[in-house]
């Protein structure tokens, strides 16, 4: 049964030994899912568990904590994501201000030897780790050969003519350019979640929304059309707003997607929106007329996108 740990401090997790793989696994991305799935063939072909090393927060979201970079997944979706793909235990580590502090060495020899009993770690290209990104691939072999381990990393990922890389998903989402961010994921952007109640603005504008909240900093924003799976046997057709609300004084990003033609209770329910097209920014309006004449301009907008996307996918 997989096993989810998040401390660094704690007895042997794997007394025969494991095969680990480490990283920030923002976003699942065609280069993470290389690293992890051969972690889980090298695991298995050993007879040992396979071992996936995350952190949250993301070590440069409390490094820079007053100016945190967007995040692509929330720790939900990264832990259904990593078990999913076959590893056996999946340490999220906090990451905070002692852990910031731990020398590479130390982590080493406490986590990857101490807790793990690592046999084999595995890393994407340039990963650093440790007190001021002191750890490298050298220095995992260095020590690999005194504490008995190997160490190695695996090749990059070429995808949409170029590495794959977060920072490559980050800015294709900012610019709209979803079929390059599919590409570099292996699937279409997607954000899920529990459907929560908001203050019901949207059901007295003749626009009902199911609310999702992102409590990180948000890789884009604005008006998009989407699909909602998870409502029926079919992705359903929406329009989305994703942002603060600043017509209506908002503050946390919160994610609302209006389904069209849909009657029915989604609170609680666990929905994932995929994001289709970029119809605007997110702006402030002078009032609630000019905000809902908007709002019906993007429900046309977005209605006449998705049948154009369905047909050309019925005819691919």
């Amino acid at each position: 049964m997989s096993r989810l740990f998040r401390d660094v401090e704690g007895g042997l997790l794997c007394p025969r030994g494991s095969v680990v793989c480490i990283g920030a696994f923002d976003g699942l991305h065609l280069g993470h899912r290389a690293l992890v799935r051969h972690t889980v063939a090298r695991a298995r072909a050993l007879g040992l568990p396979a071992v996936a090393l995350s952190f949250e927060p993301l070590p440069r979201e409390f490094l820079a904590a007053a100016n945190p970079p967007p995040r692509l997944l929330l720790p939900r979706g990264r832990v259904e994501g990593l078990l999913g793909l076959g590893v056996d235990h999946l340490g999220l580590l906090r990451f905070d201000a002692a852990f910031a502090a731990m020398p590479a060495e130390a982590f080493v020899r406490q986590v990857l030897v101490g807790r793990l009993g690592a046999r084999e770690v595995w890393i994407g290209p340039e990963f650093r780790f440790g007190h001021r990104r002191g750890g490298d691939l050298a220095l995992l072999q260095a020590m690999g050969a005194e504490l008995g381990f190997s160490a190695a990393q695996i090749a990059p990922v070429e995808a949409a003519g170029g590495r794959v890389s977060s920072t490559r998903i980050r800015e294709a989402l900012r610019a709209g350019d979803f079929a390059t961010a599919a590409a570099l994921l292996g699937r279409p952007y997607t954000i899920g979640g529990r459907v929560v109640r908001g203050r019901q603005l949207g059901r007295t504008l003749g626009y009902p929304t199911a609310n999702l909240r992102f409590p990180k900093v948000p890789a884009l924003s604005g008006i998009y059309a989407t699909w909602v799976h998870g409502v029926g046997e079919r992705p359903w057709p929406s329009v989305s707003s994703f942002g603060t609300r600043p017509t209506v004084e908002g503050v946390e990003p919160l994610l609302e997607a209006h389904l069209f033609d849909f009657a029915g209770d989604l609170y609680g329910r666990h929905i994932e929106v995929e994001f289709v097209a970029r119809l605007r920014d997110e702006e402030k309006f002078p009032d609630l007329p000019a905000l809902i004449r908007q709002m019906h301009l993007d429900a046309q907008q977005a209605r006449h996108i998705l049948s154009e996307s369905e047909r050309l996918r019925a005819t691919a």
